[in-house]
């Protein structure tokens, strides 16, 4: 069994339509795939019905923006309930404070750039969830870099000049928030130090007693220490170790199936759905 938790469609920054998604997960050999768009639910009937189409096994998910102080954090949650109230709040909440961040780095890059919002919105489409990588996409389209990887090294890293913070809860709200919505949590790429500050170990003890069920271990973004690291607080705390390639599709370099959660793992994860 093949299985990958972490995936992106055009709902939010992915290349493809959710159901697009689904045939690429096919063609690439997977037998489960998750739909895991930032902030948003919006590709999941699409996504199923491909899916089922295919027989392919179809997990419902987000990747819910959250954050510890001010560090950005991503927590990915698997089968909560699409019609919670509470957690629907949260994520319109953040949808709408990525859009006003969006247009104030415009703003700020169009100094320096040849820039517009309007560059923006052409590269988002009908995305429910607007953020960076819809602005690199502009700037690539200028032809200012030659790939979304480029832009944020050089323009859209959490350091830069350009940055901006957006509303995000704090993570411990928003495992709650997954957990009573039903949804199992597991904190996306917790050791990917090189987009940003990551979080000590002891935020990590904490969120396991908060209801974290487990820990995105292998991912392209982690180096050999950070999964030596990772595995090992997994195993301390109790979380499950999971891995996957976050899809994103053209323009960027994950690939589908490049990192797996184990069939272990996944039936760890079904087992505590609520």
């Amino acid at each position: 069994m093949r299985i990958d938790l972490h995936t992106h469609s055009t709902v939010s920054d992915g290349r493809g339509a959710p159901a697009q998604v689904m045939r690429e997960a096919a063609e690439a050999g997977l037998d489960i795939v998750a739909l895991t768009d930032h902030d948003s639910t919006d590709g999941w009937e699409e996504a199923a019905a491909e899916a089922d189409r295919l027989g392919l096994g179809f997990v419902p998910g987000i990747e819910v923006s959250a954050k510890d102080r001010w560090v950005s954090i991503h927590m990915l949650a698997y089968w909560p309930r699409g019609d919670d109230a509470a957690l629907a709040e949260i994520l319109a909440r953040t949808r709408e404070a990525r859009v006003g961040r969006a247009r104030t780095m415009v703003e700020r890059i169009a100094v320096d750039y040849a820039l517009e919002w309007e560059d923006v919105v052409a590269r988002s489409g009908d995305a429910a969830t607007v953020g960076r990588p819809h602005i690199a996409d502009a700037m690539v389209a200028r032809g200012h870099f030659a790939s979304r990887d480029e832009v944020f090294v050089e323009v859209l890293a959490n350091r830069s000049r350009y940055y901006v913070h957006h509303y995000a809860p704090d993570v411990h709200e928003a495992v709650r928030a997954i957990r009573a919505a039903g949804g199992v949590p597991v904190f996306a790429h917790p050791g990917a130090h090189a987009r940003g500050r990551v979080v000590p170990d002891s935020v990590i003890a904490s969120l396991a007693k908060a209801g974290l069920a487990g820990l995105e271990v292998d991912h392209r973004d982690h180096d050999a220490s950070q999964v030596e690291r990772l595995a090992a607080l997994a195993g301390r705390h109790g979380l499950i170790r999971t891995g996957s390639s976050d899809y994103h599709g053209t323009g960027k370099p994950n690939r589908l199936g490049e990192n797996l959660t184990s069939v272990a793992a996944y039936e760890a994860l079904v087992a505590q759905r609520a």
